[in-house]
């Protein structure tokens, strides 16, 4: 089960996280940056895939950002390797050619999408037509009033 996805820039600034377990608000912050400082520290010629305290962190470096998903020890790695991939490859097609301010000026659509993909800690949905369609759709939607 996936537990959270952070999307997090090269200073260790947050820019996207999703829980999917309970964790409080005032925690929140201690635990990204362990997880930030953890990963950020890693060398590019290390795996991928790193266990931290009680969950399994599988992420990947995009230019600038880094994409970084928290899973239980039971979750298939390169499956969630490979979602982390695919959800970048839809912020691709719909913002055509993703970059860190698209993420921060159009944070709620970055949030539809994964919520289009993940639901409950659980992947849903992979086909990227299926995944913006809400979106395709709430745009159609503007544009008619």
């Amino acid at each position: 089960m996936i537990k959270f996805v952070l999307m997090v820039n090269r200073q260790g600034q947050t820019r996207l996280s999703r829980y999917y377990e309970r964790v409080e608000v005032t925690r929140r912050a201690a635990l990204e940056a362990d997880v930030v400082r953890c990963c950020l520290s890693r060398k590019k010629e290390q795996c991928s895939f790193v266990d931290h305290r009680d969950v399994r962190l599988v992420y990947r470096q995009y230019a600038a950002l880094y994409i970084v998903v928290g899973v239980t020890d039971t979750e298939n790695e390169l499956s969630i390797y490979e979602l982390i991939h695919n959800f970048v490859e839809v912020l691709d097609k719909y913002f055509s050619r993703v970059s860190e301010l698209d993420i921060m000026f159009n944070l709620e659509r970055v949030h539809v999408i994964l919520d289009e993909m993940i639901q409950n800690g659980h992947v849903v949905e992979t086909n990227k037509s299926r995944v913006l369609a809400p979106l395709h759709a709430l745009t159609k939607m503007a544009d008619a009033s």
